[in-house]
């Protein structure tokens, strides 16, 4: 009769357990942008680009792809002699 549980054994780890499950349920519901179509202007302001002349930084990239051998990752073919 040792290895008898309390009455409450692990009633409060599957009512945890079942409030995290109806939860993250809950998230793969309705998936709805939080940004309005008129509210995109904003997001689209030139001040928000990572790169302030897109020319230059596109130029420079080219320059680094043909002269680095080991760059990548940047979604351009062909190898270091910069015969692409």
């Amino acid at each position: 009769m040792g290895d008898r549980q309390l009455p409450c054994g692990n009633r409060p780890i599957r009512l945890i357990a079942a409030a995290v499950c109806l939860l993250a349920l809950s998230a793969c519901g309705n998936i709805e942008p939080w940004v309005k179509p008129y509210e995109r202007q904003n997001l689209a302001d030139p001040v928000m680009a990572f790169d302030l002349n897109p020319i230059s930084t596109s130029y420079m990239d080219h320059v680094f792809e043909a002269r680095e051998g080991a760059r990548g990752a940047l979604g351009g073919g062909g190898g270091g002699c910069g015969c692409n």
